[in-house]
């Protein structure tokens, strides 16, 4: 891992940041679009921001993402935002969410596939397949 910025990833973080805004805003009564596909996009914005910032390996990263993402839905099962203080309807307590489902987290799984796909089909820089030190 090695810090490197990439204003392509950040540029592609920037869409995907306004792809969800724009489902959440004008999509949010297409039932599918606004509780699946959000999911399904949300851990594709987080790996194109990371790379924005960090060098390293794909495959690890994706891994990463994925753990993350179950790890905060598991935290709305237990409440997390309310128990950590933070006010309904806040940006924090929205980001963290407050209602568990596992369709969320096979929308994750799902994300991270889909990027762990398009990630192999599109390497051109190498780090997928090289090992970190």
């Amino acid at each position: 891992m090695k810090l490197q910025f990439s204003l392509k990833y950040l540029i592609f973080s920037l869409f995907i940041f306004l792809v969800e805004v724009l489902i959440a805003t004008k999509l949010s009564n297409i039932f599918f679009v606004r509780a699946y596909l959000g999911d399904v996009i949300v851990v594709m914005l987080l790996y194109t921001f990371v790379k924005s910032f960090v060098k390293m390996n794909d495959q690890k990263l994706i891994l990463g993402i994925l753990i993350f993402s179950f790890a905060v839905e598991f935290g709305q099962y237990f409440h997390i935002a309310e128990k950590l203080g933070f006010r309904a309807g806040s940006l924090i307590y929205i980001v963290i969410g407050n209602s568990f489902s596992w369709i969320d987290n096979l929308c994750y799984a799902i994300g991270c596939l889909i990027l762990y796909l398009i990630v192999r089909l599109t390497n051109r820089d190498g780090l997928a397949s090289t090992p970190n030190p």
